[in-house]
């Protein structure tokens, strides 16, 4: 008799009266984690050959595209109450699940440093103009630890931060538009129709996907594992709509998130159409001094301890606590999330980490179609969830993995590794294709599953029948063991 590795306090399923982030709580959280340098990157690059009503058209279309898979992967945690590597188990294994969920934590950990060392230099460029304090190292460790301590007191105040920051975010970006259009209108350059090399025809198009394409794989990493958030959001019981009961999540995922990422793919391109540079604090370094340079400095870094929190440190530590069982909290999760952040020292990597991640997001969009081929087409949203949480359950398939899963993973990722530019669609579709025909004609022949083989809506959907999943994290599980033939039983 021994207690499963599997069951750690952190990841088991979300009871209903535990969901406390509202609708209006997720959005604000989008607010704050579009505010990235990369995404004035996009914009910055956009407008390098597009104009810029074009680039916003192809931002909206990309941002409302990857908003839509992000909220249907989203259905897993608010159907189930379970986080990514736990239901990660169901496609890869009991242990195939540490491979690619470790991948995701460690790229979630990166981002974490990058957008550390970003708001570091502006938290730093505050104390610089207030006391004339100039220690940018001090400044990043100072914030990561706040922000690693604002993530180990949980959602709850994860999402009142986001409450706080979002509208300041809002009217300092609203300011930042207003300030840059001014500098580019005093340069000569209209900001609607300046392009630096525009492009027609066929060339024309082809940058206009790329632009679609580069605000899908941006998110592509969150919509794996969007379900370590989506546990904790608000839903109605006994809601079998899946529209009515993914509410919440869909508008963050379909209305707040493509309005803010727009917004802030706008100010990238403006400030390239102003200084030639999609970073806005170098931009308006040239115009702003003083309080209101501060006040700028000050958005970016609340935005960054916003993003940082709900993307980047969440979902690593859940996918750490995962790897390091029930004597490795959520706590620990997020210090390990901390240190390979730091020691990954994006302040002397920082060209060459960004493509190394946006590399990593077109690996991962293969887990999405995997995730979704796994969740609606063989299972139908039905999981045996107390399953997920035992080691002789019908997830330990061959060893603890699942070669469906590995192989969909492997062949996906590797197509969307020649089209980097329309990786997320490719990795997607290949994963999810080739996982579905795997699955369900020879893994599943050869491990079948419950909820297959019974797809009784009573016993294994979630809070759409009222249900919540229960697992008694101090229970035992019998091991199996084989009697000598020469002992006698009574």
């Amino acid at each position: 008799m021994k207690k499963s590795h599997l069951k750690s306090a952190d990841l088991l399923p979300i009871l209903h009266k535990d969901r406390k982030v509202t609708k209006l709580g997720f959005s604000f959280m989008w607010v704050g984690m579009c505010v990235v340098l990369a995404a004035f990157a996009i914009g910055g690059a956009g407008v390098m050959s597009l104009s810029l009503p074009m680039v916003i058209l192809a931002t909206v279309i990309g941002s409302l595209a990857i908003g839509f898979f992000i909220s249907l992967i989203a259905d897993i945690g608010i159907e189930h109450g379970l986080s990514f590597p736990v239901y990660m188990r169901a496609p890869f294994g009991t242990i195939g699940t540490h491979i690619p969920s470790v991948t995701r934590g460690i790229t979630a950990s990166m981002w974490f440093g990058i957008n550390t060392y970003f708001g570091a230099t502006a938290m730093n460029g505050i104390l610089n103009i207030l006391f004339s304090f100039d220690n940018w190292f001090v400044c990043f460790l100072i914030f990561a630890i706040v922000q690693l301590i604002n993530t180990a007191l949980g959602i709850k105040s994860i999402e009142r931060f986001a409450d706080m920051a979002a509208p300041i975010i809002i009217l300092i970006s609203l300011w930042m538009y207003s300030s840059l259009s001014d500098q580019a209108a005093a340069a000569g350059r209209d900001i609607w129709s300046w392009a630096e090399s525009p492009v027609t025809g066929v060339a024309a198009f082809s940058a206009f996907l790329v632009v679609i394409f580069s605000n899908m794989g941006f998110w592509a990493t969150l919509s794996a594992d969007i379900p370590t958030i989506s546990r904790f959001i608000k839903a109605p019981a006994n809601e079998k709509n899946w529209f009515k009961r993914n509410k919440s999540s869909l508008i963050g995922n379909m209305i707040a998130m493509p309005l803010t990422q727009t917004f802030m793919i706008i100010i990238g391109a403006v400030a390239y159409i102003a200084v030639l540079n999609y970073d806005p604090v170098v931009a308006l370094q040239k115009s702003a001094g003083g309080f209101f340079l501060a006040i700028l400095l000050l958005m970016i870094v609340l935005a960054q301890w916003s993003t940082n929190t709900a993307a980047n440190v969440v979902p690593a530590a859940t996918i750490f606590s995962n790897v390091g069982g029930p004597k490795f909290p959520f706590w620990a999760g997020v210090i390990t999330a901390g240190i390979v952040g730091t020691i990954v020292q994006p302040w002397t990597l920082f060209d060459v980490i960004i493509p190394i991640l946006l590399f990593v997001g077109g690996i991962l969009s293969a887990i999405v179609g995997i995730l979704f081929a796994d969740y609606y087409l063989i299972r139908k949203r039905r999981v045996n969830v107390p399953d997920l949480y035992e080691n002789h359950g019908q997830f330990k398939y061959m060893g603890g993995i699942n070669l469906a899963g590995f192989i969909a993973w492997i062949v996906g990722g590797g197509a969307s590794f020649f089209v980097p530019n329309y990786g997320f669609l490719v990795g997607f579709f290949a994963g999810a294709g080739l996982y579905y025909v795997l699955a369900k004609y020879w893994w599943f022949k050869k491990y079948p599953q419950a909820e297959i083989e019974d797809p009784s809506d009573e016993k294994y959907l979630g809070i759409s029948v009222g249900r919540d999943w229960v697992i008694d994290e101090n229970a035992f599980e019998t091991a199996i063991v084989e009697i000598p033939n020469n002992v006698d039983l009574y």
